[in-house]
């Protein structure tokens, strides 16, 4: 079984299950043989095939074998999710001998120390950016003296700087180490947040929520960039579920703590919403500081592997396609294929669909529930099992996604129930049934983010890119923050048809674009499967090859230069 890799005939290998490539270093292989978990090779050997005296076909050089029949052996570690590319000619660190590290043990062991804190990070995110809606039922905006107008206009402003400053923040995380640069923002954000707790007038608070926008900004496009270059594709939506959960837990965590928090009214003269913010801001200081010690870096300088343990990830994630993974330097080519790429744009398009009613669903969702007819408190409470019930639909989708393998039925199919239950809020005037169709749009919003991000991700390769296309896709997202945060009005209460129609208005746009970017990438896939997109490659003769897809020395050369857009690169759909 062979497939045409960029004017080449590339050999599949099958690899067992929690099995991935490693290579025995020359004169090694007599004494260790391959091994159960994964076959042996060197630049002699491929899968039992000689290079030397091997038949060559037309248009196939001797560097690029053909595959021997299939044993009885080779046929049980058949598994359609672990066909993987190994370019024995190109393996990262070829003298380093990894076929000792148990592949499922390490991964773990990675996941302890990756996914758990930079869940407690989005916690402390999500908790600082939206507990200003928790403030204002308990006084706020009549404390400070400010109109409905003028508290809109405080949460518009916040988008702006947090939207705008993504792309460059995920450059710095990739030119930095993430344990310098994900601390330092949050340190920032963290006294910002604090300060909010000593605001005395509009303009203050207005100054503070644009800070708050500039700290906050580099976080979740920096996690998930970050997240991107631990995980194969088909293991990055079940940890970003995993982290994401977290944004709900922040919003059912965030009424119960703002109920419990406003018992202190009164302590050192100042009012139970400013005690909101000064506790929450205290406790993102000190977890600023230790993230400098907890967070690890990238893969190929993490601390926390030796050396065998990170050859070994970033050989598993270079058979992933991701071959950016042994490190990349900076090149400006980067931002413009980033630019000019169409699915830079379709991405925006999903990411505006699910962003927009994120950011309108947290910071709006006690005050929709407050004017359903419940006090203040009891509408804190009452978010919190809609929240729930987000989480447990994140973490479920998250996994489910990884599994099926065509993320974009499942995009489809939540943002088709958020414009059910957006079409239920729009019609109803019954409290109970609007109460319902608000846990509708929870299970629509939240759970679409994990299966984006890794969708998304999965299709871009080149590590500065990737980092690009998902800033520019979570800014774009987050900018329209600015306005779904206008669209509740308190004219419109208490069923807020015309901000409800607005978010619907997104979702559809979401929906939309995510049949459109499963489309192109489809008919991407099939053209590269004829052989359209094949580039002349030195020394290979190709009669699909075309001078206008570009003209290399080799092929690590047009796949190091093209990344996602070489000929042999496949989508995931």
């Amino acid at each position: 079984m062979s497939r045409r890799r960029g004017g080449c005939e590339r050999s599949l290998r099958y690899v067992p299950s929690g099995s991935e490539p490693n290579v025995i270093p020359p004169g090694k292989q007599n004494s260790t043989g391959p091994t159960d978990r994964s076959p042996s090779l060197d630049p002699y050997i491929y899968q039992g095939v000689s290079t030397a005296g091997a038949p060559q076909r037309p248009g196939v050089p001797l560097s690029c074998p053909m595959m021997s029949p299939e044993t009885e052996s080779q046929k049980e570690y058949k598994d359609p999710e672990n066909v993987v590319v190994q370019d024995v000619e190109n393996v990262y660190r070829p003298d380093v001998d990894t076929s000792s590290v148990d592949g499922r043990k390490l991964m773990r062991r990675i996941d302890w120390h990756v996914v758990p804190w930079l869940a407690v990070l989005y916690l402390l995110n999500f908790l600082d950016r939206g507990n200003i809606g928790n403030a204002k039922l308990y006084g706020m905006t009549e404390d400070l003296h400010i109109t409905d107008k003028q508290y809109l206009v405080a949460l518009t402003v916040f988008f702006f700087p947090y939207s705008l400053l993504e792309p460059p923040s995920n450059l710095a995380l990739r030119k930095l180490r993430p344990s310098m640069w994900l601390s330092f923002i949050m340190l920032v954000w963290g006294i910002a947040m604090t300060l909010h707790g000593v605001v005395t007038n509009y303009a203050g608070l207005v100054g503070l929520r644009v800070l708050l926008g500039l700290a906050e900004a580099g976080l979740y496009p920096g996690i998930v960039f970050y997240m991107s270059c631990w995980c194969k594709s088909n293991e990055l939506g079940s940890r970003v579920g995993v982290f994401f959960s977290s944004a709900t837990i922040a919003g059912a965590f965030s009424g119960l703590l703002a109920a419990a928090i406003h018992n202190m009214d009164g302590v050192g003269g100042k009012p139970g919403w400013a005690w909101i913010f000064i506790l929450e801001g205290l406790v993102t200081v000190v977890c600023a500081a230790a993230s400098f010690f907890i967070l690890s870096d990238f893969p190929d300088t993490a601390k926390f592997l030796n050396e065998t343990e990170r050859v070994w990830v970033v050989r598993r994630l270079q058979a992933d396609m991701k071959f950016s993974a042994g490190g990349e330097k900076f090149k400006t080519k980067y931002v413009w294929q980033t630019l000019t790429d169409w699915k830079t744009w379709l991405a925006m398009g999903i990411y505006m669909g699910f962003d927009g009613p994120l950011f309108a669903f947290s910071l709006f969702t006690p005050t929709i529930i407050n004017q359903l007819g419940y006090k203040a408190t009891a509408a804190n409470l009452l978010s919190v099992p809609v929240y729930a019930w987000a989480c447990i639909m994140t973490v479920v989708i998250g996994f489910l996604g990884d599994k099926v393998k065509t993320r974009a039925w499942v995009n489809l199919g939540l943002f088709g129930s958020g414009l059910v239950g957006y079409i239920i809020l729009i019609c109803s005037k019954n409290p109970s049934l609007s109460y319902f169709a608000v846990y509708l749009a929870a299970s629509s919003i939240y759970p679409t983010i994990p299966n984006s991000v890794a969708w998304v991700s999965s299709n871009v390769e080149g590590s500065y890119k990737r980092s690009a296309v998902l800033a520019m896709a979570i800014g774009w997202g987050n900018l329209n923050g600015a306005v779904t945060s206008n669209v509740y009005r308190a004219v419109d209460k208490p069923w807020y048809r015309l901000g409800h129609g607005i978010v619907l208005a997104y979702i559809a746009i979401g929906w939309l674009c995510s049949l459109g970017y499963y489309l192109y990438l489809r008919r991407e896939n099939a053209a590269r499967e004829k052989g359209e997109r094949d580039e002349v490659i030195d020394g290979v003769d190709n009669k699909h090859a075309r001078e206008e897809n570009g003209h290399f020395v080799s092929i690590e050369a047009a796949r190091s230069e093209k990344g996602d857009q070489w000929s042999g690169f496949r989508y995931s759909l």
